[in-house]
């Protein structure tokens, strides 16, 4: 697992950096578990724009991710490590005894071969892969697809190369630190898998060249002192010369510095124990 850097014969290929996909051993999806994946364009259902450019890329298939690891304490085998076009980490492909199989997020050092299970009462090995609720968990340890509702399946820390860590226990609740650095209690009965996540590499990563951004289904964006005044505050002018000098706002007007836009404050306070470090 590593990068892959190109001779300089372009300029684009100068900067371009690539994963060098070595820890993928299988290459064609498993087609039981893919279902198709319509692009939106950034679209609503009422087909306007609510999310700026977006649009184009590759053809996708949705891989089918089990994020909660329900067949509680059957051995399941790894049969492979497989790329995942939607998601930043690599996938494994799993197999139980009953021939089902089932996708999960790969952790960094689970490998093609090996036995993993998900418990929610029974005790289990703490080794890569490996889910249960963290009152099982011993201190320190690195988790991942964390669990915020018992049984609602992981909705945390899913990101290549992310890892949480359990802090302490409380009562009724555990302190988990997670990638953010915000402190954050959350219920003992909530489950989490073992282990960092797989990919490494991927913040490291250099695209090289607007097109890749294409492939991606990522447009350009378009300052706003580049555009008319009908269409941005910030728009018009004289040259480069901007229209005055108004705060930093959106198309619509709204401050983009210093706002606070975070809802539900009085719900989700009573559970952050140390915010997480500004930028």
């Amino acid at each position: 697992m590593g990068l892959k850097r190109f001779k300089p014969t372009t300029s684009a290929l100068r900067h371009t950096t690539i994963s060098d996909f070595k820890e993928i051993t299988k290459s064609k999806p498993e087609k039981s578990l893919l279902t198709p994946l319509k692009k939106k364009g950034g679209r609503n259902n009422n087909g306007r724009i609510t999310l700026r450019w977006r649009g184009g890329g590759h053809k996708r298939m949705y891989r089918i991710i089990d994020f909660k690891r329900n067949r509680f304490d059957q051995l399941a085998e790894v049969l492979a490590i497989e790329y995942d076009p939607n998601r930043s980490a690599r996938i494994a492909l799993l197999q139980y005894p009953d021939n089902t199989k089932t996708y999960i997020i790969a952790p960094l050092e689970i490998k093609v071969g090996e036995k993993i299970v998900s418990t929610i009462d029974g005790s289990v090995d703490i080794k890569p892969g490996n889910y249960m609720p963290l009152s099982k968990i011993p201190l320190g340890t690195a988790i991942h697809n964390l669990e915020l509702q018992p049984g609602k399946g992981g909705q945390i820390v899913r990101a290549a190369g992310s890892s949480a860590q359990l802090m302490a226990k409380e009562g009724d609740y555990a302190l988990v630190r997670l990638p953010s650095s915000e402190v954050r209690k959350i219920k003992a009965t909530c489950r989490a898998a073992i282990g960092q996540l797989s990919n490494v590499e991927h913040e490291t990563k250099s695209l090289g060249k607007a097109g890749r951004s294409r492939w991606l289904g990522r447009r350009g964006h378009v300052r706003g002192v580049a555009m008319n005044p009908v269409d941005h505050p910030h728009g018009g002018g004289e040259g480069k010369a901007p229209q005055g000098n108004p705060h930093p706002v959106t198309p619509w007007g709204k401050a983009t510095k210093g706002l606070k836009t975070r809802r539900k404050k009085k719900y989700s306070n009573k559970y952050i124990i140390k915010r997480r470090r500004k930028k």
